[in-house]
């Protein structure tokens, strides 16, 4: 592990950054400043289509307005595609991966009711899991999009293998730095997608190769993120790629307990910015 440690915040330029941005963006900045670490930005815009050059200026914006400053350069995922389709064909040429061609509403017509992963979204119920060669072939010659999805029992013994069957864990940091090897359960995700349909990458392939391209040490990120981390080891493990340390913070909620989102219109930083909130508010709002 690097003598420096490294921190990162990462949002997803799809729209404004919002109360709960701010804390994340804050504690990895906050917690970088007090151990003389680094704190990094990368724009995690895989989705070409709905992240749009202006909103990623709004992102730089709405840190600088915080307070928050960062070490350049800024890493853009849409620069990387290559990476990332180079990482899928190393875990595909090792019987890894496969593609499916399912679409999402035929998943949901085959899932076991109440089969979920920790998303919320239907266990995937294996519908092209053992497609022959020349199915698989006739299908890609005959245009059909596919995604590439986990072996996830393959792809677990293989990972035992390599740890010399070692359990596969995780390292969380909690306050005052304590820290707690907790189980991996990457299984909790099924045959997951590692390679969308649409670019050549998913976010949980981008987050771990990108970490470990940037020497990330420490992963700070919401608890709506905490099962996440046993796919990324899984997906670490399989690719030779070191292992972070992990903090899942706290997630800002609403009067409701929902946790505030882009998608369900919550205000963002700009806006509030607008109204003659302060940038000392909105830290103190965080917690800092």
């Amino acid at each position: 592990m690097p003598s420096r440690a490294v921190y990162r915040f990462a949002p997803s330029p799809n729209g404004p950054l919002h109360l709960g941005h701010a804390l994340s963006a804050l504690t990895g900045f906050e917690l970088a400043r007090r151990a003389n670490g680094c704190f990094l930005v990368r724009i995690e815009d895989i989705d070409v289509v709905r992240c749009r050059p202006e909103l990623v200026a709004q992102v730089f914006a709405d840190l600088a307005w915080l307070g928050i400053g960062w070490e350049q350069p800024v890493m853009h995922q849409s620069q990387r595609f290559d990476v990332y389709a180079a990482a899928a064909a190393k875990l595909r040429a090792e019987g890894l991966l496969y593609p499916c061609f399912a679409t999402r509403a035929e998943v949901h017509a085959a899932a076991v009711p109440d089969a979920t992963d920790p998303d919320g979204a239907p266990l995937y119920p294996g519908l092209h899991r053992h497609l022959s060669h020349d199915d698989i072939e006739a299908r890609i010659a005959a245009g059909q999009p596919f995604a590439l999805r986990i072996d996830m029992q393959r792809a677990v013994a293989r990972a035992l293998e390599m740890l010399n069957g070692a359990p596969l864990t995780f390292t969380e940091l909690g306050k005052g730095g304590t820290r707690t090897v907790l189980p991996a359960n990457a299984e909790a995700w099924g045959d997951a997608v590692i390679v969308r349909k649409d670019v050549p990458a998913s976010y949980h392939l981008a987050v771990v190769v990108d970490d470990a391209a940037q020497g990330v040490t420490h992963v700070t990120r919401g608890r709506d993120l905490f099962h996440a981390t046993g796919l990324h080891r899984l997906l670490q493990v399989l690719l030779g790629l070191p292992e972070p340390l992990y903090h899942h913070h706290r997630l800002l909620t609403d009067d409701e307990g929902r946790k505030l989102a882009k998608s369900a219109g919550d205000i963002g930083l700009a806006a509030l910015r607008a109204q003659g909130v302060t940038a000392a508010d909105v830290r103190r709002l965080c917690g800092f």
